[in-house]
Formats: structure tokens, C-alpha cells, sequence
């Protein structure tokens, strides 16, 4: 059998959402004709490259594929009720419990409503990945996007930095959670300043093949002038958690020029050759799936995403597999230019 090919992976955070790309690794882990280079990822997508990273020490590819769903089953399991709702025409929806608790956290501070700063989700990461050996060992480049709300810049942890504190500021939405704090710095959702952050995957890699595993449509339906005040902020959500991310890949696809200028710059001064960009996106997947679901802590919603992942990589895997090592297979001025 042939080496594996070599993969970059830029992981983008969506909350519940994240269940889609656990779906994606799963296929590609199984799949076993890829390796993995480097991982970028915010919030649920750096969730799920850390807990790659931990079970592929644990035990290669079958133990990344364990890790992932354990994680996700105990993350599940953090909610004991049913968060999700599915109406006559296939739609789902948050639970109307659900969205009550979304209304209030417009009025009151994480501190007001959770005082004590209870969090399942740092005593689940701290109990099912080993922190001080992934620091250690590091399989594979890891980076996790986070926002320094002092500043408003883009802050990547990386190597010895990776901790429970930097997961959770990557994910960190500041008007549910309380905001950690990093060496006197407080840290909010990465998506804010990039979604996920791309660059890092760019420099000291073994491997020039991107994949973005992007969760939020690349385009929505058009705005209606009759548009509700919910349709305007979810927009405006969308927009502002993707808008940096969309930023840096437009200026990947401006920088790249016309291919003959490439070409011959690349042999006068020698440059390394140009990165290879391929997309997996979860939005023709997720049509029927609200964007307030990435709230839905569910186990039925988590598996529904899983095998929405699995079937969409086992698609893109069929198409695109032979463009690894050789070419893009996505193109980025069409796409982002």
C-alpha cells in the first residue's frame, strides 16, 4: 500500500454543530489513505482536533476514532433532556425551553445567572484528554483560535500553550459563559477572530494540502425586506462569526495571482509552492437545520450530525482524493475572491 497522503485541517467552530465535522474525521480516520500534518480549529472544531491529537496517541487511528465519540457521548450525556424539536416538514429546531433560556441571556450576565461558574464542560475535557502528554508528545501541529477581548486580536494557542483554559476560551460566548482568564488576559470565542484561523497550517508544515471543514454556509438565502428581528440577528451572527475567516481567504486567493506569474516567480526566487486548498462544507448537509441548534446538546441531534459528516466526506473522498499532493480541488477566487 501506498504512504498516506499528508493533510492539513482547518476546522470551523458551530457550537452543536461541531458533531458534523466529528463525522468528517470519522470517515477520514477510517478511511486510512490520509494522515494529518497540522489542525487548526475554533471552538467545536479545536474541541475536536485536541481530542483527535489525544486518542491518536492513545492508539492511532482506531483511537482517535474512540476518542471522538466518547467525547461527544459524554458530552451528550451533560444534558438530560431533550433539546431539539423537528416540525411536520423535516426542520429542526431548539426546544421551546431552550430558547426561553437564549432570551434570558440577553438580560443577565454569565455571572448573574451561573455564579458559581459551573461548567460540565471543563471537568468532561480534563477527564478525557491528557494535556500534559499531548504538550509533551504532539503527534501532529495543533492550534486553537481564541479572542483576547482586551485587545480584540486574534490569540492562537499552540504546542506547550494547550490547556482546558484555551479550549474553553475558544468557545467561550461571552454572554453564556464566564470568560476565562490566561496569564492576566480574558479570552472569548475564537470566532470572533477567526473561524478558524488558517495562517498557522500555512508555515512549518510538511504537507502544502489545506482542508477547510467549514460548518457555516458559504452563501445564505437572500434577506427579505419583511425579514423578523430574529432572521436580523442570526444574519448578523452569521456574518460576524465568519467575516474574519472570510477575510483571510480572500487575501490567500488575491495573493495567489495569475498562474503563469506564479509559475515563474516560484523559479526566479525560489518560493515554495503554493498551498492546495480543498472544501468540505456542511451547508448543503444542514438545510434543514436552524442555526440556533448549535445550542442542542443532544445525543439523537449529535448522531444525525455524525452520519451527515461521515456520508459528505465519503463524497468528497470519491471526488477529490486523487487531487491531494497534486492540485487544488477547490477554487478560491470563485469561492472566496
Amino acid at each position: 500500500m501506498s504512504a498516506p497522503r499528508l493533510l492539513n485541517l482547518a476546522l470551523q467552530g458551530g457550537g452543536a454543530h461541531g458533531a458534523f465535522t466529528w463525522g468528517v474525521l470519522d470517515a477520514l480516520l477510517e478511511d486510512g489513505r490520509i494522515a494529518f500534518d497540522g489542525l487548526s480549529g475554533t471552538s467545536a472544531g479545536a474541541m475536536n482536533a485536541v481530542v483527535l491529537a489525544h486518542g491518536w496517541l492513545e492508539g492511532g487511528r482506531d483511537g482517535a476514532r474512540a476518542a471522538l465519540r466518547r467525547f461527544w457521548t459524554a458530552l451528550a450525556d451533560t444534558m438530560p433532556l431533550e433539546v431539539t424539536r423537528q416540525d411536520i416538514g423535516g426542520g429542526v429546531h431548539l426546544a421551546p425551553l431552550v430558547r426561553l433560556w437564549m432570551a434570558w441571556a440577553h438580560y443577565v450576565t454569565p455571572a448573574q445567572f451561573n455564579p458559581l461558574d459551573v461548567n460540565p464542560l471543563r471537568a468532561l475535557l480534563s477527564e478525557q484528554v491528557d494535556f500534559e502528554r499531548l504538550r509533551r508528545l504532539r503527534p501532529m501541529r495543533l492550534f486553537v483560535a481564541a479572542t483576547d477581548a482586551d485587545s480584540g486580536r486574534l490569540r492562537v494557542f499552540e504546542g506547550r500553550e494547550l490547556s482546558v483554559d484555551a479550549l474553553l476560551a475558544s468557545s467561550c460566548l461571552p454572554t453564556v459563559f464566564h470568560a476565562p482568564r490566561i496569564a492576566g488576559r480574558t479570552y472569548w470565542d475564537g470566532g470572533y477572530a477567526g473561524n478558524p484561523a488558517v495562517f498557522p497550517l500555512l508555515r512549518g508544515g510538511r504537507s502544502q494540502d489545506m482542508l477547510l471543514v467549514l460548518l457555516s454556509p458559504l452563501e445564505w438565502p437572500p434577506m427579505q425586506p419583511a425579514a423578523s428581528a430574529h432572521e436580523l440577528r442570526a444574519r448578523v451572527a452569521e456574518i460576524s462569526f465568519t467575516a474574519a475567516f472570510r477575510r483571510e481567504m480572500q487575501a490567500l486567493a488575491h495573493a495567489r495571482g495569475a498562474p503563469a506569474r506564479r509559475a515563474w516567480r516560484r523559479w526566479l526566487l525560489a518560493e515554495p509552492p503554493s498551498p492546495r486548498f480543498h472544501l468540505i462544507e456542511a451547508g448543503p448537509a444542514l438545510e434543514h437545520v436552524t442555526a440556533e441548534t448549535r445550542l442542542a446538546v443532544s445525543a439523537r441531534f449529535f448522531e444525525a450530525l455524525h452520519e451527515l459528516g461521515r456520508a459528505t466526506a465519503a463524497g468528497w473522498l470519491a471526488q477529490h482524493f486523487e487531487a491531494l499532493g497534486r492540485r487544488d480541488s477547490v477554487d478560491l477566487v470563485a469561492t472566496f475572491g
